[in-house]
């Protein structure tokens, strides 16, 4: 399904797709297939990957987590015990977070 996302967001952003293809045409070379060895060579294309996962996570909520203490979220006094769920798909979406989160954008992750 993440193929599917990637090819998706690719095709309603050609300028995204448009510098994928030269810096891989820059890297790689026109006539070659991309190899393993290439691929520590490529951001951009990782880039293309992260963004995709954090829009479309493979798993939008995480692995269940049981508190072995008592602990403190934000405002939330959470017993010990409690099983808690993260949302990880909402999280990516918060604008109080990120920048115009909903967006399709490779060059957020240009700086991590």
């Amino acid at each position: 399904m993440t193929i599917e996302w990637a090819l998706s967001l690719l095709l309603n952003h050609p300028e995204v797709l448009e510098k994928a293809r030269a810096k891989l045409d820059a890297q790689v070379g026109i006539d070659r297939l991309v190899d393993e060895h290439n691929l520590s060579n490529l951001p951009y294309l990782h880039n293309i990957i992260s963004e995709t996962l954090w829009l479309y996570p493979a798993a939008p909520m995480l692995v269940p987590h049981e508190l072995s203490d008592d602990c403190k979220i934000g405002e939330y006094n959470i017993p010990r015990g409690t099983i808690l769920l993260v949302n990880a798909w909402a999280i990516h979406r918060d604008p109080n977070i990120w920048d115009d989160p909903t967006s399709f954008k490779p060059e957020r992750f240009e700086s991590l």
